[in-house]
């Protein structure tokens, strides 16, 4: 796929049926200031919780998440854990939940406790599923016909068993639909016959016998893999920092780098790999293609806190500034940036704000951009879309396109972040960032300045700052217009 196609990416209306082991995560926050006098262990001062869905469920969120249709089947217990993953997936859009409750059976919960941003201790309360298979492959085939791919979940609960796993296979392969399996069994034979199978680098190492180190041991451990599932078409090995491994059943092998910006957390991180790719495959997108979009998706969301999704927009305008200037890494989506914001916050910084079109960037824009950031520590830029431009504007603005802008603003010394929003006022992003100066131009005056009323409410400033006389995009565009003429 080349570059600029990327533009016209969009998931929606696939619709992605998502089987496999389904359970729910949970996560206590606190803070640690002693060790217990019972046990050389640290005490959690437990300050908040939180719980999401978790293994396949969060396969399914992250479908819908990047604009696809989710039928998400699996196995729930009579009990609190499944109470709740059923009443958060009720909420979700795009996502469907047709579950198998078992009375005898427990829903798998896993919960993590952190302090500073760092795990302490993860419990998990599961047991083996026993459900019987049938009623989950008569929902199977029953949302088939609709499907344009098929996500297998494994995560050796018990859900996917062979019994399960062969007819499923084979209904969705003479259906020609796509199948997107994530392993945890180690007998991958039970796998044979998908279209991608996307072991992790322990995985793969675990079911080929092969420690992987480098880019050669990767290769030798998917064809033994590929050798064990001969009806199966691809191995995608995910390896961190080091990248992936794909390789096709005709031999060729092709090695990926990394695209992770930071890393926070991997929690989920190969639940969003996999919807990614699967969606991708479902569009219709070449195997290559898919597994570019799925190691961008998968860079993106480890950069964030927790078992997390991410959007179709956070997607697409990664895949369009990939390959541009290291100084469009300023560009974040905006949980990304009020995560980041909250950080810095934590450290005591000074957090100012301001927005615009910035189109054909001119020394008014340096100006004002200059005397933000002397006003504050970090300056967090909102940048209009193009499609905000047009309708502000008219058809015939912005004269560039937002990638040209956001890697103009970027390269910019006084700008430190920077967040793309499509509403015709950025109200919203000013109310998730919170910041500690709002900064707009002398041209307005405060009562006119859009989240003044919000910021000095919570006790944060308004400053207007210098305009340059004479210095507008407007009279830009006039003066080139009649040097033309």
């Amino acid at each position: 796929m080349k570059d600029h196609s990327f533009a016209s990416l969009t998931f929606e209306g696939r619709r992605i049926i998502v089987l496999g082991d389904v359970m729910l995560d949970r996560f206590v926050y606190g803070n640690v200031a002693r060790i217990s006098p019972e046990a050389p262990i640290p005490v959690l001062l437990i300050d908040k919780e939180s719980a999401m869905p978790g293994g396949a469920a969060n396969v399914a969120r992250n479908v819908a998440a990047l604009g696809g249709e989710a039928i998400l089947i699996g196995v729930i217990g009579d009990d609190r854990a499944g109470d709740s993953l059923q009443a958060m997936l009720d909420f979700e859009k795009n996502l469907a939940g047709d579950f198998v409750r078992v009375p005898t059976a427990q829903t798998t919960e896993k919960i993590r406790f952190i302090a500073a941003q760092q795990q302490l201790l993860r419990a998990d309360s599961e047991q083996p599923q026993t459900a019987d298979w049938q009623p989950l492959a008569e929902r199977f085939f029953h949302h088939l016909p609709g499907a344009h791919a098929i996500v297998l979940s494994d995560y050796a609960k018990g859900v996917l068993s062979p019994e399960l796993l062969k007819p499923v296979i084979a209904a969705a392969r003479d259906a020609g639909i796509p199948i997107v399996l994530d392993p945890k069994n180690l007998d991958c034979s039970r796998y044979n016959g998908v279209t991608v199978l996307t072991p992790n680098r322990g995985e793969a190492a675990a079911m080929s016998g092969i420690a992987i180190e480098g880019d050669e041991d990767a290769a030798a451990a998917a064809k033994i893999l590929l050798d064990m599932m001969p009806e199966t078409q691809s191995v995608l090995i995910t390896r961190g920092a080091d990248g992936m491994t794909l390789a096709r059943r005709d031999g060729s092998i092709a090695h990926s780098p990394a695209l992770a910006r930071e890393v926070f957390d991997v929690s989920g991180a190969g639940d969003t790999v996999t919807a990614s790719l699967a969606l991708s495959l479902a569009t219709g997108l070449s195997l290559d293609d898919a597994v570019l979009i799925a190691n961008t998706a998968g860079g993106l969301v480890v950069g964030k806190h927790n078992t997390a999704v991410v959007s179709h927009d956070e997607l697409l305008k990664a895949l369009l500034l990939a390959g541009q200037p290291d100084f469009t890494a300023k560009v974040v989506g905006l949980e990304e940036c009020a995560s980041i914001v909250a950080g810095w916050r934590k450290r005591g910084v000074r957090i100012g704000f301001t927005n615009g079109c910035f189109d054909l960037i001119h020394p008014g824009h340096v100006s004002l951009l200059t005397e933000a950031k002397g006003v504050c520590d970090r300056l967090v830029v909102g940048l209009n879309t193009d499609s905000s431009i047009k309708r502000l504007k008219g058809p015939t603005r912005p004269v560039q396109d937002e990638v040209a802008r956001a890697i103009v603003l970027g390269s910019l010394s006084a700008v430190d972040m920077i967040v793309l929003f499509d509403e015709n006022t950025p109200i919203e992003l000013i109310c998730a960032i919170r910041p500690d100066v709002l900064v707009k131009g002398q041209d307005y005056t405060v009562d006119q300045v859009v989240g003044a009323a919000e910021v000095t409410a919570y006790g944060g400033r308004v400053h207007l700052a210098t305009i340059q006389p004479g210095q507008s995009t407007s009279r830009t565009i006039a003066r080139i217009a009649e040097k033309v003429s």
